[in-house]
This record gives C-alpha cells, structure tokens and sequence, in this order.
C-alpha cells in the first residue's frame, strides 16, 4: 500500500509539474479574452477531456502508438513547438478578426463579439499544452516503469486523472481571476504570456532536435 501511495504522489508531482495548471490560467484568460463564463467554461471542461483521453490512449498503449506509424517523440515535439509558437505569435501581435458591421442592437454586438472568440479547446489547450509531449513522454515512462504491475499502473492513472481535474478546477475559475485583474493587466499579460509560450516553444523545438540527432 505504501508502494502504491508513493507511486501515486511521485507521478502526481511529475504531472503537476509538467503541466502547470496555475501557469495555464492566464493563457487561458488571454486566448479566451472576449468570451464570456459560459463559452470558457465549456471549452474548459471539452478541452480537459480531450486532453484525459488523449493522455490515457498513451499511457496505455505507449511509444508503440507513435512508433507505429514512423514518428517518434523528438518529431512530436518538434511540431507541437511549431504550432505553438504560431499561437504566440497571434497573442504576440494580436491578430484578430474585426467586429462584423452594420449590428442592431446590443445583443447583435455581444454576439458577433462571441462569434470571433475561437474555440481553442482543441487546439492548443488540449494539445500541446495540456497534453502535450512533455506530459505525453512523462505518462509513457511513468507506465513503463511500472510495466507488469497494474496496481502501480493503475496508482500512474489515477494521478493523472487527478492532475487533470486539477486544471479542470483551475480553469473553471479563470473568469473570477479576470475580474480581478481587469482588462489593461489582462492585455499586458497577454503580450508576456506570448513571449513566454514562444520561448516554451523554441524549447520544445530545440528539445526535440537535440533528441534527434542525440545532442
């Protein structure tokens, strides 16, 4: 039992770490900037679930998943900085679509506002930042670790679904902390955090070419 609750805590930890979910909480605010309680809460809880399902079909069927079709976890990394840094790079110079014209009335404007808010649910929330290959490679060594074992299998699951509902949490209650920054340090953060995700995804580019060629 003893060996399973340390499992269990070491793997939360990794998982915690990796994914960061205080550190997800403003760039979650600023991609989602404009979109009201309801629509972040929604593409909160989709983009936790796909990021679980996503985080599961690995842990269970491993390295073999990628390897199956010729891609390795360097490759993985490598795109997911990629596409990463394209999103920093949106929050970086705030390329968004203009307010559609000629609206009637207040509730027309609120919901052409809504119309320009993107789902980023799927992407990048719950790929690559939740699910991403740092969180992918940490739930396949976790596993392989306890290969043969599936109550310390089980124990690896069990806190990544814990590290997820975490972030679930966390992200629930993104629009109360938006309330109390207001909308200037929002848009401030929201430059920063798009320096920091680009830098986060040169890293992640780097990483991966530096496992690729065995740097």
């Amino acid at each position: 039992m003893a060996d399973l609750l340390a499992t269990y805590a070491t793997a939360l930890v990794a998982f915690l770490v990796i994914v960061d979910p205080l550190g997800l909480v403003p760039i979650f605010i600023a991609l989602t900037r404009g979109a009201d309680q309801v629509a972040r809460q929604r593409m909160a809880l989709k983009a936790t679930l796909i990021a679980a399902g996503v985080l599961v079909a690995f842990a269970l069927l491993g390295e073999n998943l990628l390897t199956s079709i010729g891609i390795g976890i360097p490759a993985f990394r490598i795109a997911g900085g990629i596409l990463l840094l394209l999103v920093a790079l949106e929050m970086v110079f705030e390329r968004r679509s203009q307010r559609r014209e000629n609206t009637a009335g207040h509730v027309a404007e609120e919901r052409a506002v809504e119309e320009q808010v993107p789902d980023i649910s799927v992407f990048p929330l719950a790929v690559p930042l939740l699910a991403g290959p740092g969180a992918i490679t940490t739930v396949i060594l976790h596993m392989g670790a306890k290969a043969g074992s599936w109550p310390g299998q089980l124990a690896v699951l069990s806190a990544l679904l814990t590290s997820i509902l975490v972030v679930a949490i966390a992200l629930f209650l993104a629009s109360r902390l938006e309330r109390y920054l207001g909308a200037t340090l929002i848009n401030v953060f929201s430059r920063l955090l798009g320096l920091l995700l680009a830098a986060l995804a040169v890293q992640f580019i780097i990483d991966g070419i530096k496992r690729a060629f065995g740097l």
